[in-house]
């Protein structure tokens, strides 16, 4: 027989928080979290999104154990910025049972019924800013900052009743299609022209003051993402936040800044895909973080084995796109990669609608990854 409940006491909270290293202990594409960043996740109290939502822990339970989880929950500031009356779902997870995929996801669809939304979507952890999609294609590339889920999940969500309502896609370039393609000279020529018309100019990311780099990082997000699908904009805590768990990952030579007549305007924050340490170093309940810590330390800074780079966040500012300021950026990171070890660069997630797509693969790159939101009409 099968359960699904909210969580009831410390103990229960405890087999939710453990679940997922059971779940994948024998999937070779899971990277799991860092032990603090999975607390802070679960943690109502510290993690910043909870300031604005109010939500529900549930587990699937078979013989006083558990076999999947959901979070329900109403984000009262999406809400509030889209004009919507939704709830969502998120940290979804499964075994691969009809009745324990859908009976989570009816669960939690009853829930957000009972608070008076019209639909419920995700999954999301928590808002578009973090972790969010159900990944539908390419199940053997993990990386940084993008959700993992098997193959089964899908079919799951799909006959529980929700459908698509929006792809995100990953762009995927290597130094042979560079190469090939000639992509950094094309650039060059592109950025030349652009720069002079409109005085674009390019700098690096500043380590020495990354508190101040994220504040006009923030501000130029919260700008030029304003009218994105799903988008709410990051406030003070969840800045903090993101410069607490970026802050050591980033290299000055992969994020960028542009600026047109001295204004900043654009940006471009990367970092080396972490998975890849990760994974070799691969945390988990009852060792300590500072171990796993010194370990991926060990292969990023000594053995140098993270290949890939990830490009999860860049804008512009709506006033000064069609201008080539994404292009000078994209020409920088690339002149910062060819002499590098790098291999690859990851780019993510992109609206299926946003022509940045194409001039990708204009570049020589490709869609090589997709994440899908699914919704579910509950009245109406």
């Amino acid at each position: 027989m099968i359960e699904i409940r909210p969580l009831a006491n410390r103990n229960e909270f405890t087999q939710f928080f453990q679940f997922p290293w059971r779940h994948y202990a024998d999937d070779p594409n899971w990277v799991p979290p860092l032990l603090s960043m999975r607390r802070q996740l679960l943690d109502k109290a510290k993690h910043p999104a909870w300031q604005y939502m109010e939500g529900e822990f549930f587990a699937a339970w078979r013989d006083d154990q558990i076999v999947g989880t959901v979070a329900a929950f109403i984000n009262h500031e999406h809400n509030r910025y889209q004009g919507e009356n939704i709830g969502f779902f998120g940290l979804y997870e499964t075994i691969d049972d009809h009745e324990v995929g859908t009976g989570l996801l009816d669960a939690a669809s009853e829930w957000a019924r009972a608070k008076g939304v019209e639909a419920i979507r995700g999954p999301a952890n928590y808002t578009t800013n973090e972790e969010c999609g159900l990944l539908i294609d390419n199940f053997n590339q993990p990386v940084i900052m993008m959700p993992y889920n098997p193959p089964w999940y899908r079919p799951l969500v799909e006959s529980a009743g929700f459908e698509k309502v929006m792809d995100v896609h990953c762009l995927y370039m290597d130094r042979d299609s560079i190469v090939e393609h000639g992509s950094l000279s094309r650039l060059e020529r592109l950025v030349g022209r652009a720069a002079k018309r409109s005085n674009i100019t390019v700098r690096k990311f500043n380590a020495r003051d990354k508190r101040s780099e994220f504040r006009l990082f923030r501000d130029i997000y919260n700008a030029a993402w304003e009218k994105n699908w799903g988008f709410v904009p990051m406030n003070d805590a969840e800045l903090g936040a993101l410069v607490d768990d970026l802050g050591i990952l980033v290299e000055s030579d992969l994020a960028f800044f542009a600026l047109i007549d001295g204004e900043p305007v654009g940006f471009a924050l990367s970092i080396p895909n972490f998975n890849e340490a990760i994974a070799r170093a691969y945390p988990r309940p009852g060792i300590p973080e500072f171990v796993t810590m010194a370990q991926i330390a060990w292969h990023w800074k000594v053995r140098k084995s993270i290949k890939g780079v990830r490009l999860p966040l860049l804008g512009v500012k709506q006033e000064h796109r069609n201008k080539g300021v994404e292009l000078a950026m994209l020409l920088e990171l690339m002149k910062a990669l060819l002499p590098s070890h790098y291999q690859y660069l990851d780019s993510g997630w992109v609206l299926e609608t946003n022509a940045l797509i194409k001039i990708t693969e204009s570049l020589g790159g490709r869609v090589y990854k997709t994440h899908r939101f699914y919704e579910k009409r509950l009245r109406g």
